[in-house]
């Protein structure tokens, strides 16, 4: 079978449905480590926050630890059962952005077991929803994007606020920055399946 070259028309509409593809397949499951990272951070937070109150002891800050312990398992699992296929660059732009970022929370977050005084939520906010905003941008969907913005204004609740509060603002945070633009993805990414 012979290959004919292409004219311009026929080149415009392969690449206008090579982007379109791309984009959808850059949407398709990207709501599911929203989720999984949103409900872990909430459901950490709300047991660092009744600890906290309960007890008074702060060795229960030590629970934050359990964000990355559930959160990487609970991602790769899910990640195993995605479906396999090409990848593109701008998958790995997204998988490249969320590493620095998870290195340099971890790194912070290290840091603040031995300076006490380091604003950790505040700046943890502020790293993921950078993240957000950044993945929201290269995927173009708004949700994401504006999520991300809003929750890296709402980070300074954690600075104006005690800690016991700020705990509860970082929870209400991820709700907004993960959980919601996750779910609002996932059912956009069904209903182009139905």
């Amino acid at each position: 079978m012979e290959e004919r070259p292409l004219n311009e028309k026929e080149s415009l509409e392969l690449i206008t449905r090579m982007i379109k593809n791309t984009h959808q397949k850059l949407e398709e499951g990207n709501g599911i480590p929203f989720l999984v990272w949103g409900y872990t951070s909430i459901i950490v937070s709300l047991l660092v926050w009744y600890q906290l109150n309960s007890t008074q002891d702060y060795q229960w800050n030590f629970l934050w630890f359990l964000i990355p312990l559930i959160g990487f398992p609970v991602q790769m699992f899910l990640q195993r059962k995605k479906e396999k296929g090409i990848k593109t660059y701008l998958e790995d732009i997204i998988k490249y952005v969320w590493t620095v970022i998870g290195v340099a929370g971890f790194v912070v977050s290290m840091g603040a077991m031995f300076y006490w005084k380091l604003p950790i939520l505040f700046i943890i906010i502020v790293l993921m929803a950078t993240g957000t905003a950044i993945t929201g941008l290269i995927i173009q969907f708004k949700p994401i994007i504006i999520s991300g913005f809003i929750s890296i204004l709402l980070s300074f609740g954690c600075l104006i606020f005690s800690n016991s509060y700020s705990i509860l603002i970082f929870a209400l945070v991820f709700l907004l920055m993960m959980v919601i633009p996750g779910h609002i993805l996932n059912f956009k990414n069904r209903k182009r399946h139905v």
